[in-house]
């Protein structure tokens, strides 16, 4: 009899237990239907105020020192190009000179057997690598300037210097209060689309559950770019767009 009595009190435990986990999961699922998620987008177009341009020039010798020498009066020539162009020597910078040893592969083939070939590293001098950099910020004319003389870099080859030129980067000072305006931007956005999409419904709005920040992405204006898991910050392009999503999930009432 006892045991029978236990037996009845464990099964309507696990039914009072197994009615409340429904009744829970009933209720969560349930909250989760009186709620809305909505997305809202800032953007900006805006004008790069920062350039960074390089380039760089080589020399080679089997004499290290003789390698080095030549970039030193290379640099004086490149130098003096650059002022001809109306820059003063303050508005661009020499990087240190940097070394590589060169290689050049040879094939030893076997004349008794034509498939039986060796190859030999045989070294073929120095090279020697120096870099030039222009920086302009928030310096409309310094800027213009740079952009006009990248183009002209091929003069130097009648001077016997071949100057490798590197991307433009374009990039912004003003990102940080840039990006604060677009979450500003975005978070009104989506509020103004829940409560339209809420009052069109016959809905009531009610308290903000959760608030989730996007992505920033920084592309070229124009671009069909899509957007990036981890973002894209574009440097290539003067004039750019950026963009930030904000969603938020606000309870109905």
């Amino acid at each position: 009899m006892e045991s029978k009595l236990k037996s009845s009190i464990i099964i309507c435990l696990g039914i009072i237990i197994t009615a409340w986990i429904l009744g829970s999961s009933f209720q969560n699922r349930n909250k989760n239907l009186d709620a809305i998620s909505v997305i809202g987008l800032g953007t900006k177009d805006f004008v790069s105020d920062e350039i960074l341009w390089s380039g760089s020039y080589t020399a080679t010798n089997m004499d290290i020192k003789e390698a080095y020498n030549k970039i030193i009066s290379d640099q004086k020539i490149v130098s003096a190009f650059f002022i001809n162009k109306g820059f003063k020597s303050s508005e661009f910078s020499f990087g240190a000179v940097n070394f590589q040893k060169k290689y050049r592969q040879i094939t030893i083939e076997n004349s008794e057997n034509q498939y039986d070939k060796k190859y030999e590293q045989i070294f073929d001098g120095y090279q020697a690598t120096q870099s030039i950099v222009f920086v302009a910020k928030k310096n409309p004319d310094l800027m213009k300037r740079i952009e006009l003389v990248s183009s002209k870099t091929s003069e130097l080859i009648n001077s016997g210097i071949e100057l490798t030129s590197n991307t433009m980067q374009y990039t912004y000072s003003g990102l940080p209060s840039l990006k604060q305006s677009l979450i500003e931007k975005a978070t009104k956005d989506a509020s103004e689309r829940a409560n339209k999409i809420v009052k069109t419904a016959n809905g009531t709005i009610g308290k903000l559950k959760n608030a989730n920040m996007g992505v920033f992405q920084i592309t070229g204006q124009g671009s069909t770019e899509e957007d990036s898991y981890g973002g894209i910050n574009d440097t290539e392009s003067k004039n750019k767009t950026a963009r930030i999503t904000v969603r938020l999930e606000y309870e109905l009432d």
